[in-house]
């Protein structure tokens, strides 16, 4: 039987299964004094100033009094029940006689990391239980829920580098949209069109992270998009890291996981947050997983395709201590457990210049690969000289080892005089025919002619009469 914190944990884990909710932060509402200039809400003695030329769509949540409303030529006003305006007599106690101007809202962009907060469920959105990522996974990804306040209006620029921007569901005014077509209608009402504006359409898709050891989240199209929205503050670490799918240099570390099919970056994500996050070192330290493609390189230096690991990302507010601390905790971790978490090999590097690996797991997959480079090599050779390309030259072609003599200094370096084998006389002693006197005659040298189109010569071993050969 589970313990009861365990089966807490267990929980969290079926809550993180599914993807992210990533709900926008901006709104259009009437009672949020941000969406105003001088920051103020008008009140009973305000003249309210909407630019004709704006097209925007306010949310009211309550009844307000007001001197004056001057409405945009295109808009419109979403009341809550029981609100609404009404004209007051311009001598409301305590509010000032003055014009007060709607913001302009035409410069929220979708992809401005800053403008959404991410968390793994609704819930945890309420309670403000929010999850740090990089920049690029800050804003949604192909498979996350994206949720607009329900009592509130907005205006969003979807302009982006693909025709399409997906996601798997989205939340308007309490409403959620999981089906396309039905989504399209909405876009095309008249909140629609004041609500969502830009070149790229929204669009809702079936599609959830089915590989459990994480999924890229499609958004590094726009990457120069997401970072032009960013303004990075100044770090005040030694040696600053830029995260892969980041904008800006961190102070803290990256640990590197090189995994095994069996790991889940969901269980993985759960366990770092109730082993080390709950600590109270690490109350400021923040931690973002992902998965990341890098780029692998022969000898260091030939492009050879890419390979998945998993990114961590610890940052801090006290410029990266405990950061570095932390990322120290998980790769010991990793050392201890990976066996049991899918984790093959852990590193990390930090920005005060001190990097750390969990094993030589790496070293055996460099020998490893070495070896079968070796072996593809060796096949390919193989085959090259089976099908002739190439020539394995015969003995005959091999250098001269007329070095290797039959003198003297041979019989001695090989200790003692070497075994000719037996006389040949048919090779090495012409003398030894005397039956034959022309065979080694000197007027043999004159038994080839040669003409414009034949080679003649004669055989004294055969009758003259049969060695006429025309080539």
């Amino acid at each position: 039987m589970l313990k009861t914190p365990d089966m807490l944990v267990l929980l969290c884990l079926i809550c993180a299964a599914d993807a992210l909710y990533k709900q926008w932060i901006p709104d259009t509402n009437f009672e949020n004094r941000t969406n105003w200039d001088g920051g103020v809400v008008p009140c009973g003695n305000s003249v309210v100033h909407f630019a004709a030329e704006r097209k925007v769509s306010v949310f009211v949540e309550t009844a307000h009094s007001v001197k004056e409303l001057r409405l945009p030529s295109y808009g419109e006003f979403i009341f809550n029940p029981g609100a609404g305006f009404f004209v007051s007599n311009g001598n409301e106690p305590g509010c000032e006689s003055t014009t007060v101007k709607f913001k302009n809202h035409d410069s929220s962009k979708w992809f401005d990391p800053t403008l959404w907060q991410s968390a793994a469920t609704q819930d945890d959105l309420l309670n403000k239980n929010f999850i740090f990522s990089v920049h690029e996974e800050s804003v949604p990804c192909g498979y996350d829920n994206v949720v607009f306040k329900s009592s509130s209006s907005f205006k969003v620029d979807t302009s982006s580098a693909l025709p399409q921007i997906p996601v798997r569901s989205v939340s308007i005014l309490g409403k959620m949209f999981q089906d396309d077509m039905e989504f399209a209608k909405y876009l095309m009402s008249q909140t629609g069109q004041l609500q969502f504006h830009g070149s790229s359409r929204l669009v809702i898709v079936d599609a959830s992270c089915e590989d459990a050891t994480g999924c890229d989240c499609g958004n590094s199209a726009n990457h120069q998009r997401i970072c032009d929205a960013v303004t990075c503050s100044p770090t005040s670490c030694e040696k600053p890291l830029l995260p892969a799918g980041h904008c800006c240099d961190v102070c803290g570390a990256i640990v590197t996981i090189q995994y095994a099919p069996s790991f889940q970056l969901e269980t993985y994500r759960q366990r770092v947050q109730h082993l080390f996050l709950v600590l109270p070192q690490y109350k400021s330290v923040q931690v973002g997983m992902s998965k990341v493609f890098k780029s692998t390189r022969l000898l260091k230096f030939i492009p050879f395709g890419t390979k998945a690991e998993i990114q961590v990302v610890v940052v801090d507010e006290d410029k990266g201590f405990q950061a570095e601390a932390l990322a120290r905790e998980m790769v010991k971790d990793a050392n201890s457990h990976g066996a049991n978490l899918g984790i093959v090999e852990a590193g990390f590097q930090t920005s005060s210049g001190n990097n750390g690996n969990s094993g030589n797991a790496g070293m055996i997959v460099g020998v490893i690969f070495g070896v079968l480079i070796m072996f593809a090599l060796v096949t390919a050779l193989v085959v090259l000289v089976n099908k002739r390309v190439l020539r394995i030259p015969s003995l005959a072609q091999m250098p001269s080892m007329s070095w290797l003599g039959r003198g003297s200094d041979v019989d001695g370096a090989l200790g003692g005089p070497l075994d000719e084998g037996f006389d040949n006389p048919m090779f090495d002693k012409p003398t030894v025919l005397p039956d034959v006197p022309s065979l080694y005659a000197p007027e043999i040298n004159m038994s080839i002619s040669m003409g414009q189109s034949q080679v003649h010569f004669v055989n004294p071993a055969y009758d003259e009469k049969e060695t006429d050969f025309t080539a």
